[in-house]
Order: C-alpha cells, then sequence, then structure tokens
C-alpha cells in the first residue's frame, strides 16, 4: 500500500488514503474501493508544463532537423509548454476526439507535483521539492513543428487526464527508472522507462528553476517517449508507469459530449 492523495468528482476537498497500485485500489473509511468505482477529478491544482525532447530517442528522431533553423543546434535549455486549466481531466473521463480529426497522440507522461516553492534549487536538492509523483496523458493531434507552441494541437478541452492519483514521493524508489506503458484497448503499443530521459527528473528540477519558480501544486511533466501511439474514437487508453498504478480514458467524438461527459 502506498500513500496518495486524490479528488473525487463532485467534491471539493482532496482526499488522502491508501492505495494498491497493482490491485486498483483505494481504502476509505475502512473500505476497499476499485478505482472502476470512483469517479476521479485531476488530483493537482497549479500549472502543467510539459517538456519536449526529453527523451534521448524522441530528439534522436528528429535527426538533422536540430541542426536547422531556427535552432540550428539541439537545445541547451528544456523546452517548456504549458497544459493549461481547460484541459485537465481525471481518471475515466472521456478524452474528446475534435471534429475532422480521425486519431490523436497519447503523450504518456511522469507528472512530477511540487510540494513547495522551488527557486534556483540544486540537483542535489531538486527531490526535497517534490510532493509526489502522477500519471499524465499528454494528448496532442498529430503534428510535425516542435519550433512553435502548438496551442491549437495540444491545447483542446479534456486533453490532459491526470491521475486517478499522486502517489507520495517517498513511495517511489527511484524516479528515474520508471517503465512507462501504453495500452489501446488493452494492447500494448508503447513501451519505455525513465531511465531514457536526457534530463533526470532532478536535472529537469534545476535546469527549470533555475529561470522560472515552480509554485506547490505545479506539476511539471517529464517529456513524452518517441512514437507516441495513436488512438481514434471508441478506443480504451491505458497508461501504466511503475510504482504509480494506470490512468484510464475512453476516446469519445466531441460531438457526442455535453460539458465533457458522454451523452
Amino acid at each position: 500500500m502506498s500513500k496518495a492523495i486524490f479528488k473525487l468528482r463532485g467534491k471539493h476537498l482532496i482526499e488522502e488514503a491508501n492505495v494498491n497500485v497493482l490491485k486498483r485500489t483505494v481504502e476509505l473509511d475502512g473500505k476497499q474501493y476499485g478505482t472502476e468505482m470512483l469517479s476521479f477529478d485531476a488530483p493537482v491544482s497549479g500549472t502543467v508544463y510539459g517538456v519536449l525532447l526529453n527523451y534521448k530517442g524522441a530528439l534522436h528522431a528528429l535527426g538533422d532537423a536540430v541542426n536547422q533553423p531556427p535552432y540550428k543546434e539541439p537545445p541547451k535549455a528544456p523546452i517548456l509548454y504549458i497544459k493549461p486549466v481547460n484541459t485537465y481531466s481525471g481518471n475515466g473521463m472521456p478524452i474528446p476526439l475534435p471534429e475532422g480529426v480521425e486519431e490523436l497522440e497519447m503523450g504518456a507522461a511522469l507528472g512530477v507535483v511540487i510540494g513547495k516553492p522551488a527557486t534556483r534549487v540544486s540537483t542535489s536538492q531538486a527531490l526535497e521539492y517534490v510532493a509526489g509523483y502522477t500519471i499524465v496523458n499528454d494528448v496532442s493531434i498529430p503534428h510535425d513543428s516542435v519550433y512553435r507552441p502548438a496551442v491549437n494541437q495540444k491545447a483542446r478541452d479534456g486533453f490532459c487526464p491526470i491521475g486517478p492519483w499522486v502517489i507520495e514521493r517517498d513511495a517511489v524508489a527511484n524516479p528515474d527508472q520508471l517503465r512507462v506503458r501504453v495500452f489501446i484497448n488493452d494492447e500494448m503499443k508503447q513501451e519505455n522507462t525513465t531511465a531514457n530521459l536526457i534530463r533526470s527528473v532532478s536535472r529537469l528540477i534545476a535546469d527549470v528553476t533555475d529561470f522560472m519558480t515552480l509554485n506547490k501544486g505545479d506539476v511539471l511533466l517529464v517529456g513524452v517517449p518517441e512514437k507516441a501511439p495513436l488512438a481514434k474514437a471508441g478506443d480504451r487508453v491505458r497508461v501504466e508507469i511503475d510504482e504509480l498504478g494506470c490512468l484510464e480514458n475512453t476516446i469519445v467524438p466531441e460531438s457526442e459530449l455535453t460539458g465533457g461527459v458522454a451523452l
């Protein structure tokens, strides 16, 4: 069992309880509940920051393009973008498929939840500023350019499922040694590990806080592995990360949704 925080849909308070990430159960009031029996909201309150090209394979996949304008060389600092609050969604909530779009990229990402204000922290002390870890599906409409903010492709409503909980920091032995897997309709479509990050979790926190403050409740995504799998309408998507559990959502045409809930 691991200590975790989460937010149930329709409730204003953050819950704290023991969870079994393997059995996907939550202990509430002395009773065990499967995650399928509960309705979760996103368990975070701050800003979600994404990072591009932090997996070795993702940078390698660009080939010589990183040496062309406008970069002319591999990035020397983290390439950040924001997933705004309209994108946040919880475990079990539908992922909207916009009209005219056939498939979406499933961006499996480890989310590092900040526990206290972090400004110019050192690599050696970076994990002291972490409250815990969560699973994020950084959904995106497929696109090629990494040279300009992909707001149209990444900031759609419901494009950032998070959860189902935040596992406390000390329950995760090593955030730089976690397997990440994506299943679509129970078939594994992607597998990678945070051991393949260019910047480790500690280094990423240090590099980002060198020029901006991360506040309590903010979430820093460590990056999305190369070859993000595609999912279409009706597909059930499950993102699994070792020691954290899994995040499950279904792709639903936007025309069949109202207020983020299936008709």
